[in-house]
């Protein structure tokens, strides 16, 4: 038995919001969500990229989708209002290191505002059952060792970007300890308040991701235009796992607690620790496995910008999620890659990518 078949199962024909679905592992999100027969309702700007992997889902026309900005609580309010969400999964976010340095008011109004927009919404809607907070690994205090962080160690993120995701765990706690706390009298699932989580992910890699300033991106939009891939900083080493890795543990783990508010809590989601690589060496992987695929000579070149600072050294001690659920990462970095190589090449062929990810998503469901 695949170890996510209980939280497909569970999510048939339940309502389940996603807070930033038009983005790329939001689509991915909904492509899991409507696989698994659920009734999706997405809440989110207009796509951030063009060309983007929503629209070339085509998963818009099987959901609810809702043009709408995590810090209009109003709107978000009639949203809920309207879907009466039972899950509620929260991606929405200004999700890029570089543009944080550039825009740091719209960042923490984004990425702390919004998760007290959405905190408040789950509040005031006793229809929500389970709710998951999806944040970064970049949220703690990096002090460059060698060892993965684990869930009890400091939150204070250096950059605008990662200090506000620091401040939307706090707000998560905050209103888990201030509203959903269960009471001694609450026998049934209908008096208990929401079980509330945060998901804190490594770098995630997989086909359509086109944002700026990420390095898999880069590669791609070069390969594509027959360019020499460009790098700027190869020596910073991360943890990389293919983007349906976090999200089907999202939504395992906002399962496990609407059965069990026990599970709630805070959870490190990353790959193990062969799979953490550093920049040049996962563009090396990419240049290797796009060559043998496509009969090309795709190669980098080492172009260090100094840039706004960025951890070099950060991976994730997964312990937790792995003793508390049995779960194991289902692909590693090559089969990612592998997996991104055909998604690539695919759309360059200017092939259905709605066929391509399905299929892409049945084949991880089906791994062990």
């Amino acid at each position: 038995m695949a170890q996510f078949d209980f939280a497909m199962d569970f999510y048939k024909d339940r309502k389940v919001l996603v807070t930033g679905h038009t983005g790329f592992k939001g689509t991915w999100m909904c492509m899991l969500l409507v696989q698994a027969g659920a009734k999706v309702t997405g809440y989110a700007l207009e796509p951030p990229t063009d060309p983007g992997v929503f629209k070339l889902s085509g998963i818009e026309g099987k959901i609810n989708s809702v043009t709408g900005d995590v810090r209009d609580l109003a709107y978000l309010q009639k949203v809920f209002d309207e879907a009466q969400p039972e899950v509620v999964i929260h991606m929405a976010a200004q999700p890029i290191v570089r543009e944080s340095y550039r825009n740091p008011v719209y960042t923490y109004e984004v990425n702390v505002m919004g998760t007290v927009n959405v905190l408040e919404c789950v509040r005031r809607h006793p229809c929500v059952r389970s709710f998951v907070n999806v944040t970064t690994d970049k949220v703690y205090l990096n002090k460059e060792w060698e060892w993965g962080y684990r869930e009890n160690e400091e939150l204070n993120g250096y950059d605008p970007y990662s200090n506000s995701k620091s401040c939307s765990e706090l707000v998560t706690s905050s209103y888990r300890n201030s509203y959903f706390q269960p009471e001694e009298h609450a026998k049934d699932m209908a008096e208990r308040p929401a079980a509330i989580s945060t998901a804190r992910a490594g770098n995630v890699i997989g086909g359509g991701d086109f944002a700026a300033d990420r390095i898999i991106p880069d590669c791609v939009r070069a390969v594509l235009e027959n360019r020499q891939i460009i790098v700027r900083n190869p020596y910073s080493t991360r943890p990389y796992q293919h983007v349906l890795e976090p999200v089907a543990v999202y939504l395992m783990l906002a399962a496990k607690q609407y059965e069990n508010p026990d599970y709630a809590g805070c959870y490190n989601v990353g790959p193990d620790e062969t799979d953490c690589y550093a920049t040049g060496e996962l563009v090396t992987l990419f240049c290797e496995k796009w060559n043998q695929a496509a009969g090309a000579q795709a190669t980098w070149k080492n172009e260090y910008d100094g840039g706004p600072h960025e951890a070099n050294f950060l991976k994730l001690d997964c312990s937790k999620l792995k003793g508390t659920f049995g779960w194991k990462p289902v692909w590693n970095v090559e089969q990612a890659m592998e997996m991104i190589v055909e998604w690539t090449a695919a759309y360059g062929r200017g092939e259905n990518m709605a066929d391509i990810m399905e299929r892409q998503i049945r084949t991880f469901l089906d791994d062990k």
